[in-house]
């Protein structure tokens, strides 16, 4: 059995996992994040290695490759962690430094939000002529677009969904960027203006609204219509075949999926409305990111 090691890097927690060439998850660890300092964060992907090769029947000898996604911008070609808001990595050479680590060749790399939606669309056994794309909600707000088998990057940004200005109701009305108004921080503080609540979580925010309290439900509407706003671009720009939701937000409260399909209808004319019937949550949820890393190694040993 062919395996790899797949690493999903954030800014809150760096995971690690042996993939089989088939995308089964063999193992899993975990470990925080320490995004005060780049050496010092690079050391805790290597802890995360570690942890998951010990106790191990499994060496990196057995291993195909590397597979580490990274938030932000990358140079896939050469390996380089370009940008990231959430990591102290600007302009650091993750292929390089693994390499030297490790010993191992084959080091691919890409944007986190590409990895998870390889996964995905894996999972969803998309046809290779069918445009499929990946939508998280979580943190932030972005979508990976694979199109006849292979990734749509135009310039080099695309997906970024979490940009599109909608029109929010929660701002009076106004033009707002999708992920500032809606993305997981955003309802934390939507609830902390309207209500005058504190301290409260997003996942608190859904369970106290799935417990009927009437005050939560405009605002829930609220996030909701702007989600389907920026699905609805999207609707419009690749009439997809298929949308696969992931990330905690949603991931976690999958009775969203019914009130987005609810609000994106009332968008669409009715030649757009086969999407419906093809919206659907992450089955792997928060380890897509790291089988996707991994099953992009044997990706790139098919080359």
């Amino acid at each position: 059995m062919k395996m790899a090691i797949g690493i999903d890097i954030g800014g809150t927690k760096v995971a690690a996992g042996i993939i089989s060439e088939t995308g089964e998850l063999l193992k899993r660890a975990e470990v925080k994040s320490e995004p005060s300092d780049r050496e010092k964060m690079f050391a805790k992907v290597v802890e995360t290695v570690e942890q998951v090769l010990e106790d191990s029947t499994y060496s990196l000898v057995d291993m195909e490759g590397i597979g580490v996604g990274v938030p932000g911008k990358v140079d896939r070609e050469q390996g380089i962690a370009v940008y990231q808001n959430n990591l102290p990595w600007a302009q650091f050479p993750v292929t390089a430094r693994l390499r030297k680590q490790f010993g191992l060749q084959v080091i691919t790399i890409d944007n986190d939000v590409y990895m998870a939606a390889f996964a995905e669309w894996k999972a969803a056994q998309a046809k290779s002529d069918e445009t499929f794309v990946y939508v998280t909600i979580s943190t932030g707000i972005s979508c990976s677009i694979i199109h006849h088998g292979s990734f749509f990057r135009g310039a080099g940004f695309a997906g970024e969904l979490g940009l599109i200005p909608v029109l929010s109701k929660a701002v009076g009305q106004k033009m707002e960027r999708l992920e500032s108004a809606s993305a997981g921080p955003a309802i934390e503080k939507l609830v902390q203006k309207e209500l005058q609540v504190a301290h409260l979580t997003t996942k608190d925010v859904f369970e106290r609204y799935m417990d009927g309290a009437i005050e939560y439900q405009p605002i829930i509407d609220d996030v909701t219509d702007n989600w389907a706003q920026g699905l609805y671009a999207i609707s419009c720009l690749l009439d997809p075949h298929k949308v696969v939701f992931g990330g905690s937000v949603i991931a976690n409260n999958p009775f969203l999926l019914d009130i987005i399909k609810e609000k994106l209808k009332s968008y669409q004319i009715p030649e757009q409305q086969h999407l419906l019937s093809h919206m659907s949550i992450s089955t792997i949820k928060q380890d897509n990111g790291v089988v996707g890393a991994g099953l992009r190694v044997f990706e790139q040993n098919k080359k």
